[in-house]
């Protein structure tokens, strides 16, 4: 047995500069057991050789795209016997971050390695969390996808829209995303649109007891992290279903609406109008050529071929801060 299994992702951003410096730790740590992939489907045999080690703690050292391919496998590889899978640990890293902010990891990965070990060296008491996950299955996947959150309608656009075109540029992250938000908001001013993004496609979502939201959205997220929009807590907690949903029209007024309310209020309990927040435990979203993006996968939705959502039981996770 290990105290920790690492599974790392050279591509991600953040591994550029500081992968070299996470192997030499791991060189020094005789229970750390650190396994290296570049693609999705190297993963199914890390996690077949990381389960040999038996390791207290599985840390992730990649982006939210790793996270989501490394959750898929090991709850829908086998890997580890119902009930003992380890709690995951992700560290910061790649382009957002988010699922790594939701568990208490920022700056420094290194340090947020060394302070995953040691935790998994002593007892864990009051580090173990549980989080639902998103299964996410259409008629393009073969079994569902797992992740923890899932952007659509203008999100998506504006998400696809800095990887493809801004991005490239070497821009810093921060600056790449305040232009792509910039870039979609101008497009919903009448007068200015041209100098902006086209509106997204009208989608549908329907929830399971909530009924059915239709129209052009620039905001559309389901997620089972705690927090959504400038770290802004979402909901009470005493809603039906555990998948967060919020959806916000395409026209000004929502979108500075959703503004005021992520920064001073809280999702959910303020009411704006625009803005729909709802928690559940079955979503369907439908749409012409409409794209959702789960922690950096594309998926897309169509006529007749919905994208569905379900929350699945609570799984472990370990959080840095307490």
């Amino acid at each position: 047995m290990v105290a920790v299994a690492l599974l790392s992702n050279p591509r991600s951003t953040g591994n550029r500069a500081f992968l070299p410096k996470i192997r030499d730790y791991c060189a020094l740590q005789p229970d750390v057991f650190h396994y290296e992939v570049e693609h999705a489907d190297q993963i199914g045999a890390a996690l077949a050789s990381i389960a040999l080690v038996r390791p207290r703690v599985i840390a992730v050292n990649g982006g939210d795209g790793t996270v989501q391919a490394m959750l898929t496998e090991l709850y829908g590889g086998g890997h580890f016997a119902p009930g003992q899978v380890p709690p995951v640990a992700v560290l910061p890293n790649g382009k957002t971050n988010l699922i790594a902010l939701d568990l208490g990891a920022s700056g420094d990965p290194l340090l947020a390695l060394e302070s995953v070990l040691a935790l998994a060296r002593g007892t864990m008491a009051g580090h173990i969390v549980e989080r639902e996950l998103i299964s996410l299955s259409n008629s393009s996947t073969n079994q569902p996808v797992l992740g923890m959150f899932l952007g659509g309608a203008g999100l998506a656009d504006t998400i696809l829209h800095c990887r493809d075109r801004i991005y490239p540029l070497g821009l810093p992250n921060g600056l790449a995303h305040f232009l792509a938000g910039l870039l979609a908001i101008i497009g919903l001013i009448p007068g200015l649109r041209r100098l902006g993004r086209n509106p997204s496609n009208p989608v549908t979502v329907t929830m399971q007891r909530e009924g059915a939201l239709a129209g052009r959205f620039a905001v559309l997220i389901v997620t089972t992290l705690e927090r959504l929009l400038f770290n802004a807590p979402a909901g009470d907690g005493k809603a039906i279903g555990q998948m967060k949903l919020l959806a916000v029209k395409a026209d000004l007024k929502s979108v500075f609406g959703m503004f005021r309310v992520a920064l001073f209020g809280q999702l959910g309990e303020t009411p704006s109008d625009g803005l729909f927040f709802q928690q559940g435990d079955l979503i369907r979203i439908e749409g012409d050529k409409s794209s959702v993006i789960l922690d950096g996968e594309t998926f897309h939705a169509t006529t007749g071929h919905p994208i569905t959502l379900q929350a699945t039981s609570p799984v472990p996770f370990l959080k840095l801060a307490a």
